[in-house]
């Protein structure tokens, strides 16, 4: 009866040890390890050719592990150390040491958003934006745009109109991604608008693609209603023909780097710059904006006319007065002007 006693005992102990084996095992790698204050998620950034012991130290930097030692232990028997993935990654509270490791090993991170849009106004804006949002540097950004032999592989452009190259939009990339890959994705969806239909198009026009995104880019600053830039973009190609400047009031904005003036003044005309279509004739070197699709269509079948003229309409509504002789223009440009002066617009 004592010896029946004796194993009932040592059953039982083997059984509480058990368990508080388990609950011990439980709460040091299956519990939530992570414990934030005051967030409910922050984001670990691993980096191209980061060691395990980068890794470690970026976790361990954010204070979200209560016990760093027993991560380390678990992510070497999980064989972290041999599946480390760059990019960013979301660590949410309450996650356990297990759901960590598995984040990186099977390279779940969460993609950067890049927003290409109209308040990219310049390529230097581009470098900056770009290189604040990801792993790459400025220099990493700016070796490939200035390298000549790399723009003409990629995109069929030269460091003076690569501006081109960028397609407004919302792009998900890698926050680790390597400068060749970000570029390679990009010159993807370059040719994915400049389709071999839209080089046709251009070719039979007389343009080369390069050109037609310049111009499509000054049609774009314009006017955003599409009936519209098809009718300024038939002015600009019967001015081109002709041999006449331009006189796009869009490239002088460009030029001076006074992107939010309302009134272009005689002042600047002035300045000495490539972009200068009062100055000189033809095309501007590139395109002064991040140029649409439908804008690119629009310059593409732009419509047949005899206008060499155009100015706003008085309303400020978005349409334009069309005229084929200067005199009839003239009235049209004292019009504008009498409006922009009784609203106060100078600049």
């Amino acid at each position: 009866m004592a010896k029946k006693k004796g194993k009932t005992y040592l059953s039982w102990l083997f059984i509480l040890i058990l368990g508080f084996g388990g609950f011990y095992l439980y709460q040091r790698f299956i519990a939530g390890a992570v414990k934030l204050k005051d967030k409910n998620y922050t984001y670990i950034y691993i980096e191209r050719n980061d060691s395990f012991e980068d890794v470690l130290s970026d976790i361990n930097s954010e204070n979200i592990i209560e016990d760093p030692k027993a991560f380390e232990w678990l992510a070497k028997k999980m064989k972290l150390d041999e599946n480390i993935h760059a990019g960013k990654f979301r660590i949410n509270n309450g996650m356990t040491m297990r759901q960590i490791i598995n984040l990186i090993r099977y390279n779940k991170q969460e993609k950067v958003k890049l927003s290409f849009n109209s308040q990219i106004r310049t390529m230097e804006e581009f470098v900056e934006y770009t290189a604040d949002k990801l792993e790459l540097s400025e220099s990493d950004i700016e070796d490939i745009i200035t390298d000549e032999q790399k723009l003409d592989t990629l995109f069929g452009l030269n460091p003076d109109n690569c501006f081109g190259a960028i397609v407004p939009g919302v792009f998900e990339v890698s926050w680790a991604v390597s400068p060749e890959e970000f570029f390679n994705n990009m010159s993807e969806v370059y040719h994915s608008v400049w389709n071999k239909s839209r080089k046709n198009k251009a070719k039979q026009l007389g343009y080369t693609v390069p050109q037609v995104i310049s111009l499509a880019s000054i049609v774009q600053s314009e006017s955003i209603i599409e009936s519209e830039q098809e009718k300024i973009a038939g002015v600009y190609i019967n001015r081109l023909n002709k041999d006449m400047p331009l006189q796009a009031d869009p490239t002088l904005k460009f030029a001076n780097g006074n992107f939010e003036v309302r009134r272009v003044l005689d002042v600047d005309k002035e300045i000495d710059s490539p972009y200068n279509t009062y100055r000189y004739k033809g095309l501007p070197p590139g395109p002064i904006c991040l140029v649409s699709t439908q804008a690119i269509d629009a310059t593409l079948n732009y419509t047949r006319h005899n206008y060499i003229f155009f100015c706003a309409k008085p309303q400020l509504n978005g349409y334009s007065d069309f005229s084929a002789t200067y005199e009839q223009h003239q009235k049209y440009r004292n019009q504008y002007r009498k409006a922009l002066d009784k609203r106060g617009i100078n600049r």
